[in-house]
């Protein structure tokens, strides 16, 4: 099979320095940023899976240990396991250690200090990597377009020095230069559109946090969660570690 005089490996052949960068540049940032959808997409799903359980599984078990236990067994990679911990922890150091300058605060607003950190680490893991996402998303179609532009100079001054301006010569260098652009818009539009998509399920995973976040504080304070008429089970903050 003949090679085609006109397709990526001419462009590729026939480019310089600056051409064969600007590609290789293009396939950097289209590899960066499928691995940063792929990565939050898993993640995001394992999120909306713990959202679940927080949401109805935990609330339906009889003491807060077991509540922990649907939720998983660690924290680092659950925010609403974290959220629990945290509350629990904020509780019983608030009522150990009232001597300390925290003590100042009534254990509504302690609780409150530390359930609103955990909502904002939770928050500002969610959102890492999302910045990859967003350059690509706002730079690649002008690196493409830059190298347009530097082949189509590069292809009219060879051209103009030898003196050959017929369409078939002029065609496959500018069509080739043009590739450039196709390739820019091909690394943006994937990572615009997951970026999209992952700003999306975050925000509804942190309303979920939120109100998981509200109900707990209503439990560690009132022994209630909002909204149910009856108290919840007997917490035991220093068991449920």
């Amino acid at each position: 099979m003949e090679n085609n005089p006109y397709g990526i490996a001419a462009l590729w052949a026939q480019g310089d320095a600056v051409t064969r960068g600007v590609a290789v540049l293009l396939l950097l940032m289209s590899v960066a940023s499928w691995c940063v959808i792929v990565l939050k997409a898993w993640r995001l799903m394992r999120l909306k899976r713990q959202a679940r359980a927080a949401t109805h599984d935990f609330w339906h078990q009889r003491d807060f240990a077991a509540g922990l236990a649907v939720l998983g067994e660690t924290k680092a990679d659950n925010p609403f396991r974290n959220l629990a911990e945290e509350g629990a922890e904020a509780v019983a150091h608030h009522a150990h250690n009232k001597s300390d300058l925290h003590g100042a605060l009534n254990v509504s607003d302690w609780v409150t200090s530390n359930l609103r950190r955990g909502i904002d680490d939770a928050a500002q893991a969610m959102q890492s990597g999302l910045s990859i996402l967003a350059s690509v998303g706002s730079t690649a179609p002008f690196v493409g377009l830059f190298g347009t532009v530097w082949g189509i100079y590069h292809a009219l001054v060879s051209i103009g020095v030898s003196g050959q301006a017929s369409i078939d010569k002029v065609a496959g260098p500018v069509g080739e230069a043009l590739i450039m652009t196709a390739f820019g818009l091909a690394v943006a539009i994937p990572a615009v559109l997951g970026y999209n998509a992952l700003s999306r399920g975050n925000k509804s995973v942190l309303a979920q946090l939120n109100r998981f976040a509200h109900d707990l504080h209503a439990y560690f304070i009132t022994g209630a969660r909002v909204g149910t008429a009856s108290p919840a089970p007997t917490l035991n903050v220093v068991g449920g570690r």
